[in-house]
C-alpha cells in the first residue's frame, strides 16, 4: 500500500473529518426531499450558493452528524484513547440539551437512563431494528484517530463505538468497513480497490449484504432499503466516489439521491475527503461552515477549527 509523507496524511485527515462536514451542511436542506433536487436548484457546478440553508437549518449549519462527530473526536483526544463510558456520556449530555435534530433511535438508547454498556442492547432487544446509519454520521473523528494503528485497530474501534447507540451488529460493520475504507484512502491507496480485501474480513454472516452494495455494478437505484439503513448509505456513499472524479461531483451524486441527504453525504465527504485532500473541497463551503455544539456552553466549530482538530487526532 502507498505510504504518504506527514503533510500528505495531515492534508488528507482533515479533508475527511471537514469534508464529513461540509457534506452535512451541505445535504441538510435537502433531506427527505426527492432525487436530483440538488441539481435542479444549482445546475451548474462551480456556480456557488450551494450552501443555501433551509429545513430549519442557516447556510452551512452542520446537523448532528457532525456534533456527535466531534464529540467522538473530544473524547479520543482529552482521555488520551477509547473510554467509551466517557464518549457516551458526552453524547447523552448533548441529547439533553434539545439539539435540532437527533436520530430517533440514538435519542431512544441516549435517554432510557440506561448505562453504557447496556443501552443499545437492551434497545435491540426489544426493537430488534437497530441498523440505521446513525453510527456511520459520526465516523470521520474515530476513523482519522484509529487509522494509523492499522485495519484490526480501526475496525474493532468502530464495532465499539457504533454499539454505544446502535445494537445491530450490521451498524457495527457498516462502521467499521468506513473506518477501514478512510485509513487506506488516509495512506494514499485506491478505497475502490482495498473492496475485496475489506469484504473478506467481515463476518461471514454480514458479508453478503455489504458485498451486494459494494459491487461494481450496484446502484442506489437498486437498494431494497431507505438509505437512512446503513447499507444502502454505505453503499451509496462508494457509489457515489466510484462514479465521480473529484470531491465536488462526489458531493453532488450523493444529496442528488435524496432521501437522508444529510448522512449519505456526510459518509461520502469523509470518504471523498480522505482520498482528494483538504484542498480539494471548495472554499465557498468552507468558509460558511460552522458546527453549533448544544450543551457545551455555546461552543462551535468553524472549518479552521475542524482542521486542527483532525490535525490532533492524526497524531
Amino acid at each position: 500500500m502507498v505510504r504518504t509523507g506527514w503533510a500528505d496524511w495531515r492534508r488528507r485527515a482533515a479533508g475527511a473529518v471537514v469534508g464529513s462536514a461540509v457534506g452535512d451542511a451541505l445535504g441538510a436542506p435537502f433531506e427527505f426531499g426527492p432525487e436530483k433536487a440538488f441539481s435542479a436548484r444549482f445546475p451548474e457546478p462551480g456556480a456557488g450558493g450551494e450552501m443555501c440553508g433551509g429545513g430549519g437549518w442557516d447556510p452551512g449549519e452542520a446537523t448532528d452528524d457532525t456534533q456527535m462527530a466531534v464529540l467522538v473526536g473530544d473524547s479520543l483526544l482529552e482521555r488520551g484513547g477509547l473510554d467509551l463510558a466517557d464518549m457516551f456520556a458526552r453524547f447523552q449530555r448533548w441529547a439533553a440539551s434539545e439539539p435540532k435534530d437527533i436520530g430517533l433511535q440514538t435519542e431512544d438508547v441516549l435517554t432510557s437512563g440506561l448505562p453504557w454498556d447496556r443501552a443499545a442492547k437492551a434497545h435491540f432487544r426489544v426493537s430488534l431494528r437497530a441498523a440505521g446509519n446513525g453510527s456511520l454520521m459520526r465516523a470521520s473523528t474515530g476513523a482519522v484517530r484509529f487509522a494509523r494503528e492499522g485495519r484490526t485497530v480501526t475496525m474493532d474501534a468502530a464495532r465499539r463505538i457504533a454499539a454505544l447507540t446502535h445494537g445491530d451488529p450490521a451498524a457495527w460493520e457498516g462502521t467499521a468497513a468506513l473506518h477501514e475504507l478512510v485509513r487506506v484512502a488516509l495512506l494514499g491507496g485506491d478505497p475502490l480497490a482495498a473492496l475485496p480485501d475489506l469484504l473478506a474480513s467481515l463476518p461471514a454472516g454480514q458479508r453478503p449484504r455489504y458485498a451486494t452494495v459494494l459491487a461494481p455494478d450496484w446502484h442506489p437505484d437498486l437498494a431494497t432499503e431507505f438509505n437512512g439503513a446503513v447499507w444502502p448509505c454505505l453503499g451509496s456513499a462508494v457509489w457515489a466516489l466510484r462514479t465521480t472524479d473529484s470531491f465536488e461531483g462526489a458531493l453532488r451524486a450523493a444529496i442528488d439521491l435524496g432521501g437522508d441527504t444529510d448522512t449519505v453525504a456526510a459518509v461520502t465527504g469523509g470518504l471523498a475527503g480522505a482520498r482528494y485532500g483538504l484542498d480539494a473541497i471548495p472554499a465557498r463551503w468552507t468558509e460558511p461552515l460552522h458546527v453549533p455544539l448544544p450543551g457545551f456552553g455555546g461552543r462551535g466549530l468553524s472549518a479552521a477549527d475542524l482542521t486542527g482538530l483532525a490535525h490532533r487526532l492524526a497524531g
